[in-house]
C-alpha cells in the first residue's frame, strides 16, 4: 500500500493539493505561488519565526484562561509553539518575506504550521482541521493586523540586542587603539589641509565615542518597539477578542519573551502607525553614516603605501589585484561602506512604506520587516568584521607621522604663543617657500632653545591640555 504524496485542503477559492508531509497548508501554498519576489523565505529570519510562535503561544494561553479554548487544544498549540521556538520546523515557514496582504500570508503560514504540528501531538493527521483549526483555534482572538506587527517588534528587539553587542565590540577595538596610540603625534586636518597637531590616539578615541553615542541612541529607539497592539484584531476595535483578552495575551507574551511589553493606549492608532519603525530606521541610518565616515578615514589614512598619506597600516587580509602584483586594498572598510549605503537605502524604503499606509492599516509592513532586518543584521556583521579583521590589527607609522608634524606649517599655530604671531608668520612663509620644516627654522633662528622646542612638541603639550589624549 502506497502512502499518498499529497493531501487536499480547501479555502474560499476552492480545493488544492498540498504535499502530504508539509506542515503548511493551502493558504501558504497560494502565497508561495503569488509572491515569487525575493526568493528569501521568512525562515531566513529566525527572530521573526520565534516571535510568531511566541505570539501564538501567548494567544492560546490567554484563550484557555478565558475559557475560549479547550485545555487539550491549548496544550497542543503551546507545545507546538515551544518546539518552533526551540528551532524546529523553521524550514516550514516558506512564504516570501515581501508579500502583499499586510503580512496575512506570514500569519497564515504560522497558523497552519502550528495547527498541523498540534494535530500530530493530539494524535491526528496533518490537515484534519475538524479536530484543531488554523483559523478557529490557532488564530482565535487575533488578526494578522495585530499578530504581524507584534511579532515584527519582538523580532526587532532581539535582533537589535545582537547589533548592540557588536557595536560594543567595535567600540572597544577603537578604544584599545586609542590607548595604544596615545603618544603618537600627528597632524590633524580640516578640509584635507594641515590644521594643528594632535595624537593618533585622539583620532581613534573619537571613533570610539561616536559608536558609544550611537549605542545609546539605538537603545533609546528600541524602547519604543516594546509597545504592541495585540488584541486590536482587524483595525484596533478589538472585534472578536473578548474582554480581558488583550491584557491576558500581553501578560503571557511578556512572560514568554522576557520583554517588558506594554499594550498601546490607543489600539486604533497603534494598528496603523509605523512611527516606531521609522525612528528605529533613522537611528540605524545614523549609525551607518558615522560608521561609513570612520571607514572613509581609515581608507584615507592608510592610503599608499608610498604615494598616499600612509599614516597607518591596515592589516593585509587578501591580495588586492588580479593584475598589479603586491597590491593590497582596504577591503574591510570598503565592505562596511557598502553595508552603510544599503542601510541608508533601506531607510528610504521604510520611510516610504510607513507613509504609504492608508486609513486604519499599513499594508506594507512586510517590506519594513525585510528592510529593518537587513539593516540590523548587516550592521551587526559589519561591526564585528571591522573590529576583528581590520581595527584590531592597525599599526601606526610613528616616525613618519612625527616627521609630518615637524615639517608641517600647521605646527606654527602650536608655537605661536611662544614665539609671537609676527615671527610665526615669517616662519610659515619661509617654510612654504623653501620646503624646510618649521621646527628646523625655529631652531636655526634661535627663536626657541632645542630643549624648549622638544618639550613643546611632547604629545600631551601639542595635542592640547584641554582635550584628553584618548
Amino acid at each position: 500500500m502506497t502512502t499518498a504524496v499529497t493531501r487536499s485542503e480547501h479555502d474560499l477559492l476552492g480545493d488544492r493539493d498540498v504535499p502530504a508531509d508539509a506542515y503548511w497548508g493551502v493558504h501558504t501554498l497560494r502565497a508561495t505561488e503569488n509572491f515569487p519576489i525575493t526568493g528569501t523565505a521568512i525562515s531566513a529570519y529566525p527572530h521573526l519565526i520565534d516571535a510568531l510562535a511566541a505570539v501564538k503561544e501567548a494567544a492560546a494561553l490567554a484563550n484557555e484562561e478565558l475559557g475560549l479554548l479547550a485545555p487539550e487544544k491549548a496544550a497542543a498549540i503551546v507545545e507546538a509553539c515551544r518546539e518552533i521556538r526551540d528551532g524546529k520546523l523553521h524550514d516550514q515557514f516558506v512564504v516570501d518575506v515581501i508579500q502583499g496582504g499586510a503580512g496575512t500570508s506570514t500569519n497564515m503560514n504560522a497558523n497552519e504550521v502550528v495547527a498541523n504540528r498540534a494535530l500530530e501531538l493530539l494524535g491526528h493527521g496533518k490537515g484534519q482541521y475538524r479536530f484543531l483549526h488554523p483559523n478557529e483555534d490557532v488564530n482565535l482572538g487575533q488578526s494578522t493586523n495585530d499578530v504581524y506587527p507584534t511579532a515584527v517588534k519582538i523580532a526587532t528587539v532581539f535582533a537589535v540586542r545582537g547589533l548592540l553587542k557588536a557595536m560594543a565590540v567595535l567600540q572597544d577595538s577603537f578604544a584599545r587603539k586609542a590607548v595604544e596610540f596615545r603618544d603618537v603625534l600627528k597632524m590633524g586636518r580640516t578640509q584635507l589641509q594641515d590644521a594643528v597637531p594632535m595624537t593618533l590616539g585622539q583620532e581613534f578615541s573619537a571613533y570610539a565615542v561616536m559608536i558609544d553615542e550611537d549605542r545609546h541612541r539605538l537603545d533609546e529607539a528600541v524602547q519604543l518597539i516594546h509597545e504592541i497592539n495585540l488584541g486590536a484584531t482587524a483595525i484596533g476595535t478589538g472585534l472578536n477578542a473578548p474582554a480581558g483578552y488583550a491584557e491576558a495575551a500581553r501578560r503571557h507574551l511578556a512572560a514568554i519573551t522576557g520583554l517588558p511589553l506594554v499594550t498601546a493606549a490607543n489600539l486604533v492608532e497603534a494598528t496603523q502607525d509605523c512611527g516606531a519603525f521609522v525612528q528605529m530606521s533613522g537611528v540605524l541610518k545614523r549609525i551607518a553614516v558615522k560608521l561609513s565616515k570612520s571607514c572613509n578615514d581609515l581608507r584615507l589614512l592608510s592610503s599608499g603605501p608610498r604615494a598616499g598619506l600612509g599614516e597607518i597600516n591596515l592589516p593585509p587580509v587578501q591580495a588586492g589585484s588580479s593584475i598589479m602584483p603586491g597590491k593590497v586594498n582596504p577591503v574591510i572598510p570598503e565592505v562596511v561602506n557598502q553595508v552603510a549605503f544599503e542601510v541608508i537605502g533601506n531607510d528610504v524604503t521604510i520611510t516610504m512604506a510607513a507613509e504609504a499606509g492608508q486609513l486604519q492599516l499599513n499594508a506594507f509592513e512586510p517590506v519594513i520587516l525585510h528592510s529593518l532586518s537587513e539593516s540590523v543584521t548587516h550592521l551587526q556583521s559589519a561591526c564585528l568584521t571591522l573590529a576583528e579583521r581590520c581595527v584590531d590589527g592597525i599599526t601606526a607609522n610613528t616616525e613618519a607621522l612625527r616627521a609630518t608634524v615637524e615639517n608641517s606649517i600647521g605646527l606654527v599655530t602650536a608655537l605661536n604663543p611662544h614665539i609671537g604671531y609676527t615671527a610665526a608668520t615669517d616662519i610659515a612663509k619661509e617654510a612654504l617657500v623653501t620646503g624646510r620644516g618649521v621646527a628646523e627654522l625655529v631652531l636655526e633662528k634661535g627663536l626657541l632653545p632645542a630643549e624648549t622646542l622638544a618639550d613643546l612638541l611632547r604629545p600631551e603639550v601639542v595635542a592640547g591640555s584641554g582635550s584628553p589624549l584618548v
